[in-house]
């Protein structure tokens, strides 16, 4: 099984490459007030991606906090009530 995942990160790893290496033509970002930003096309395709996967990552982590503090919670609800009925 472990080297099964090692040979479909290898398989990942060389699809990420050759699209890599075909997309490299530049590309011209123009924003406003006539800023623009030159760049390799997959430059810039990883950065909206890593960009995306930070959004997600700090939308689900209001989430997760949330969750961890009921928990925390609860623990302590049930803590309470253990030591309740053994007295």
């Amino acid at each position: 099984m472990k080297y099964l995942i090692w040979l479909l990160r290898a398989f990942l790893f060389l699809v990420l490459l050759g699209f890599a290496v075909k997309n490299d033509e530049p590309v011209v970002l123009r924003y406003y007030f006539g800023y623009e930003w030159h760049s390799s096309l997959v430059l810039v395709l990883l950065l909206f991606f890593a960009i995306g996967v930070a959004a997600g990552m700090l939308a689900v982590l209001s989430s997760l906090l949330r969750q961890r503090k009921e928990l925390a919670a609860l623990k302590n609800e049930l803590r309470l009530k253990n030591k309740m009925s053994n007295e």
